[in-house]
Order: structure tokens, then C-alpha cells, then sequence
């Protein structure tokens, strides 16, 4: 016996995911009124949409800047969509800002991992192999490349931890922004000025 999907259900769920109303209906009655399997079906959907508009060319967008209280950090970043009336849109302006925050917040280096000097990958390479001598070479390995994750979500701004939700990562939330606005966004450069840095 399935569970009825109410009205209060739906809005919950819009209210906790941004997707829309059908969506959301959908994903009540297919996890059978379980909100929050209903908000992993559509977290899902979103990284499937989200892939789907990866190729699409975004040439509009916004160069957004921020300067941290007391003037000690500043940051200015390029975001880049497909149309002009989705870079004018609250919510588009509001995850620039969300960026902004961000970069100031955690310093990333670059935006995504291919954009790691390989020297620098070289290097913390051999440091991470450097403080696990002596162990079994299988444990080596996969030691090494956990710090390597670590590492990448230190220095890229996809991979790490959103500021202002710590359960996703920036790529996690750009993501959901792709599935919520309909069309390809990309991170396409940052920089970050510190005072003294």
C-alpha cells in the first residue's frame, strides 16, 4: 500500500530542494512519501541533467567581487552561463556571491583538480609516500591517495566542502544550480587578494 502524497509533502520538499512541483511529486510517490529518499532521487536527476548539459557552450555570465570586512581579503571571480537572462536572475547573482564567500573563506588555488600544476601533484605525491614508509605497498598506495584527496580539497574550489552547507562540496551545489536554472554553468577563474599574502 503506498503512502498519499500531500500537498504539505510536496512543499516540504520544494521548500528543502528548489526543484519544482512535479518533480517533487514524483519523487514522493516513487520513494513512497520518504522525503529524504525523495530528496536523493532528485539530487540524482540533477547530476544526471547537469551531465547532459556539460558540452553547451556558456559565453554570458557575470564577474562578481568581494571585499571581507575591514578590507584584509578580496576576491573577484568569473561564473560563466549560457544566456544573458539567466546570469540577470536573483539566484544566479546570489551562488556568484556563494562563490565569492567561499574563495574568501577556504583559499583555494584553482578551480578544479586538471587545473593542479603537476609539479605541485608531483611534490605532494612525495611527501605523502615520505611519511608512510614502512608500511605494506598496498597500504602505501591507497594512503597516499587519500591524502591526495585531501589535498585536492584544500587547493580546489569544486572539491571542497560548501561554507555554507558542509554535507556538499561546491561541484555538489554548482551542480544543483545546473539542474535548478536549466543550463550549463562554469566556474571559469578566481582570484583571491589577502593583504600581507
Amino acid at each position: 500500500m503506498s503512502t498519499p502524497i500531500t500537498a504539505q509533502m510536496v512543499s516540504a520538499l520544494r521548500e528543502k530542494t528548489g526543484a519544482g512541483l512535479l518533480d517533487c511529486k514524483k519523487a514522493l510517490t516513487e520513494s513512497n512519501g520518504d522525503i529524504d529518499q525523495a530528496e536523493t532521487i532528485l539530487r540524482k536527476k540533477g547530476v544526471a541533467s547537469a551531465a547532459k548539459k556539460a558540452g553547451r557552450t556558456a559565453n554570458e555570465g557575470l564577474i562578481e567581487s568581494y571585499i571581507h570586512l575591514g578590507g584584509k581579503v578580496g576576491v573577484l571571480i568569473e561564473v560563466n552561463c549560457e544566456t544573458d537572462f539567466v546570469a540577470k536572475t536573483d539566484e544566479f547573482k546570489s551562488f556568484c556571491r556563494d562563490l565569492c564567500l567561499q574563495i574568501a573563506a577556504a583559499s583555494p588555488t584553482v578551480v578544479s583538480r586538471d587545473q593542479v600544476p603537476e609539479a605541485d601533484l608531483a611534490s605532494e605525491r612525495e611527501i605523502a609516500t615520505a611519511q608512510v614508509a614502512g608500511k605494506p605497498p598496498a597500504a602505501i598506495q591507497k594512503i597516499v591517495e587519500g591524502k591526495l584527496e585531501k589535498y585536492f580539497s584544500t587547493v580546489c574550489l569544486l572539491d571542497q566542502p560548501f561554507v555554507k552547507n558542509p554535507d556538499q562540496t561546491v561541484k555538489d551545489v554548482l551542480t544543483e544550480r545546473i539542474a535548478k536554472l536549466g543550463e550549463n554553468i562554469i566556474v571559469k577563474r578566481f582570484v583571491r587578494f589577502q593583504l600581507g599574502a
